[in-house]
C-alpha cells in the first residue's frame, strides 16, 4: 500500500483467521486476514491516515517501529489500548527529514506483545528515498523484501502463549516456506532483510557472496561496508547490495547462534534458495560514501545515565535498574534539542537487545571497545556481563515513550521502562516550530 500526494489512508482489521502456511492450514492472528500482511510504503513529509479494526479478543494497538514521529495523542502512542470490538484511528504526521530505509508494524500491548507478534501480527514499512544515494548505474535495481518471521505450532495452531524462545520453530520468508530468490549472475539487489518476529535471533550468510550494508534499522549508513554474516536481533533491519554469482543455486541461511549461558541456542536453518540464472551482468562498482549523518562524538553530553538489565535466576521475570515496567511511572527523562549518553549494563548470563522509540541513538562502544561511526540505529545486542554505551538526540517531539529489550517475552515480563521527553530550548542553528504537529505533549 503506497502513499500518493503526500498520503496514505489504511485500514487494517485485526483477527483471528486460518491461515496456509508452509503446507499447513493454521489458525494465526492475522492483519487483514493476512500472517504476511501488506507492506505500507511511504514519504518523507508524508501522513498515514490508519484505521485499525480490532476483532479478537484482547485488547491490541500498534507501534510503527523505528520511526522518528509523535509518541503521543493518536501518532505512535504505544500507551493506547484498543479493546475488543473498537476501532481506533491512528494519524501520522511524519517529518520531512524522516530517514528512508526498511521499518515495520507490530502490536505493542504491555504483557501481550510477544504472543500477537509470534500469532503473526507483524508487517513491513518502507520509507523511501534511499536510491539517491546509490550511483545511477544503481538506482534502478530491482528490491527485495526479505521479512524473517517464525511460528510454532500446536495442533491447528500458531502458538501464542507459554511461548518457550529456544523451543523448536518454523521460519518463514514473506511468509513462504524456503521460497526461491531470482537474481542473474554479477546482477546487483537491494535486499531489504528484516526480523519481525517475537523473539528469535538469526545469523544470515549466503556462502559465496557477501552482503554490502547500505542502511541499518532505518537509517542510511555515512559509508558502505561489507560482511559475509549479519546478526540480527529480533526488530532490526539491514539493507543489503547483494551481487549474483555463477550460474546455479545457494542457500540462504542462518547460521548457529548462541545467545549465552543463560540464553539459547538456535540451530542452521535454510531460509530460502538464491536462483542464478539468466543473460549475465556486469558487475556494478558499489558505492563506498554513501549518508550524511550527524556524528554525537564530539556533541554536549547534557545528562548520563545508567540502565541496568537483570532477571530473575528461573527467567521468569526481568527488570530495568531493578524494576519492573509501570505505565504510571516516569523512568528517565531527555530534554528536548539535547544529547544524552546511556551507559546500558547487563548483568546476567544471556545476551538482551536494547530498543528505544521515537529517537535513534548511536552505538559509542561495546564492552568498552569504540565502534566506528556508521550512522544511528534503534536495536543493539547488549552481550552477557557486558555493557554498550549510546548517545541519543531528543528532536522534534515531546511526551511519553518507552525503551526495552525487544526480545518481547522479556519486555512483557517487565524489561521495559518509560521515557518522558519534556521541552526544552532550541538547538544552536535549529528553528523550532511550536506549531508543528505532535512537538507538543497531549
Amino acid at each position: 500500500m503506497a502513499s500518493k500526494n503526500g498520503s496514505l489512508r489504511t485500514r487494517i482489521v485485526v483477527e483471528r483467521k486460518k491461515v496456509r502456511l508452509a503446507g499447513k492450514e493454521l489458525w494465526a492472528l492475522t492483519y487483514n486476514g493476512q500472517y504476511m500482511p501488506p507492506t505500507l510504503r511511504i514519504k518523507p513529509g508524508d501522513h498515514l491516515r490508519l484505521a485499525m479494526v480490532n476483532k479478537i479478543d484482547k485488547m491490541t494497538n500498534l507501534h510503527v517501529h523505528g520511526l522518528h514521529v509523535s509518541p503521543s495523542g493518536h501518532s505512535d502512542n504505544i500507551f493506547v489500548m484498543i479493546e475488543p470490538g473498537e476501532t481506533f484511528h491512528y494519524s501520522y504526521q511524519f517529518p520531512r527529514n524522516l530517514a528512508p530505509g526498511t521499518y515495520w508494524y507490530h502490536p505493542h500491548p504491555h504483557t501481550l506483545s510477544a504472543p500477537q507478534t509470534a500469532g503473526g501480527m507483524s508487517g513491513i514499512i518502507i520509507v523511501d528515498g534511499l536510491r539517491r544515494y546509490l550511483p545511477k548505474a544503481l538506482r534502478n535495481i530491482t528490491e527485495r523484501v526479505v521479512a524473517l518471521k517464525d511460528f510454532q505450532w500446536v495442533d491447528d495452531q500458531i502458538k501464542t502463549a507459554d511461548l518457550s524462545i529456544g523451543a523448536p520453530t518454523t521460519r518463514v520468508v514473506n511468509g513462504q516456506l524456503n521460497p526461491a530468490i531470482h537474481i542473474r549472475p554479477g546482477e546487483t539487489q537491494l535486499w531489504r532483510i528484516a526480523n519481525i518476529g517475537a523473539n528469535i535471533f538469526y545469523k544470515v550468510a549466503l556462502p559465496g557472496h557477501r552482503f554490502r550494508v547500505i542502511a541499518r534499522d532505518g537509517n542510511p549508513v555515512t559509508k558502505t561496508y561489507s560482511v559475509d554474516t549479519i546478526v540480527i536481533p529480533a526488530a532490526a533491519r539491514y539493507d543489503v547490495l547483494v551481487e549474483g554469482g555463477p550460474p546455479g543455486t545457494t542457500a540462504l541461511k542462518t547460521l548457529p547462534y548462541n545467545t549465552g549461558t543463560a540464553g539459547n541456542q538456535f540451530p542452521e536453518a535454510t531460509l530460502a534458495t538464491v536462483v542464478s540464472r539468466g543473460k549475465a551482468m556486469t558487475p556494478a562498482q558499489p558505492p563506498s560514501a554513501f549518508a550524511p549523518a550527524r556524528d554525537l562524538a564530539k556533541a554536549k553530553i547534557a545528562a548520563r545515565r545508567t540502565i541496568t538489565y537483570t532477571e530473575n535466576a528461573a527467567g521468569t521475570q526481568f527488570y530495568i535498574n531493578g524494576k519492573q515496567f509501570d505505565p504510571n511511572r516516569i523512568d528517565f527523562t531527555g530534554r528536548l534539542n539535547t544529547v544524552q549518553e546511556w551507559t546500558v549494563r547487563n548483568n546476567s548470563d544471556e545476551t538482551h537487545t536494547f530498543h528505544v522509540h521515537t529517537n535513534d541513538f548511536q552505538l559509542m562502544s561495546t564492552n568498552g571497545r569504540p565502534q566506528t561511526f556508521y550512522g544511528y540505529q534503534d536495536t543493539v545486542d547488549v552481550p552477557p556481563r557486558g555493557n554498550i554505551v549510546v548517545r541519543t538526540s531528543f528532536e522534534d517531539y515531546t511526551g511519553k515513550t518507552v525503551l526495552h529489550c525487544h526480545i518481547l517475552n522479556h519486555e512483557d515480563k517487565g524489561m521495559m521502562s518509560v521515557l518522558e521527553i519534556v521541552d526544552g530550548p532550541a538547538a544552536p542553528g535549529t528553528r523550532k516550530d511550536p506549531a508543528a504537529p505532535g512537538t507538543r505533549k497531549d
